[in-house]
């Protein structure tokens, strides 16, 4: 039985054994893989079309530089959608409520656009922290400012994952509580409890992918002003 709201967010430990690395896994397992037929199924087509349009609208911007970070954020964003949309059905855990793994991804592929930025080209990418034309004695508190700013980036991109999904899981079960809890004294409030459930669950859908959307956008943001 459920002690707490909360304790949706454990991980869920089978045998003294933690399933997050199975979670983790588990959605590679759900995609087709590609054939060497020259028709594919509607499933891969589909597939490849999705993944086609998200490159071509994330890497358009970038200049050809940044295009070998193709296949990498391709395929984060593709796991961090699975992620989130199977944490949405019953019975599931969400590895992505977890801040411990958005920090591991978003900590090394930040600190990667800025070792990039300062091997090749340390001049523009130390000139982001100094904008031009600042008066002489606002230089100390805006060098301090914008180096906060530049370590706080990657807290940024965890912690809005993080937030995002578990406010909507809570906001999620805290319905559902009441609608059951008010099933049999007030059907009709509890009918109209339901009826934003429903609402919110779609909203849920939504956000699910455009935090997955979000998070790898960023990521090419910072990778542009870096290249």
């Amino acid at each position: 039985m459920m002690l707490s709201f909360f304790d949706q967010f454990a991980s869920p430990i089978y045998l003294g054994i933690p399933l997050i690395a199975l979670a983790i896994a588990l959605p590679w397992a759900l995609y087709p893989a590609p054939t060497s037929r020259w028709l594919n199924n509607r499933v891969l087509t589909l597939q490849g079309w999705f993944i086609a349009r998200f490159t071509q609208q994330i890497f358009m911007p970038l200049n050809p530089g940044g295009h070998k970070w193709a296949v990498m954020l391709t395929s984060l964003m593709v796991f961090l959608f699975t992620l989130n949309m199977l944490g949405l059905l019953p019975y599931t855990f969400t590895p992505t409520t977890q801040l411990s793994l958005n920090m591991g991804l978003a900590v090394p592929l930040w600190l990667a656009t800025v070792i990039i930025g300062l091997r090749n080209q340390p001049t523009a990418a130390l000139g982001h922290l100094l904008p031009e034309g600042t008066p002489v004695p606002l230089i100390p508190v805006l060098i301090i400012i914008e180096t906060i700013s530049l370590f706080i980036r990657p807290l940024a991109l965890g912690v809005r994952l993080t937030a995002n999904l578990t406010a909507g899981h809570l906001l999620i079960q805290l319905i559902a509580t009441a609608a059951f809890t008010l099933a049999t004294s007030m059907p009709v409030v509890s009918l109209l409890t339901a009826s934003v459930l429903f609402l919110l669950t779609l909203l849920e859908v939504a956000v699910a992918m455009i935090q997955a959307y979000v998070f790898v956008l960023l990521l090419s943001l910072y990778l542009q002003e870096n290249i």
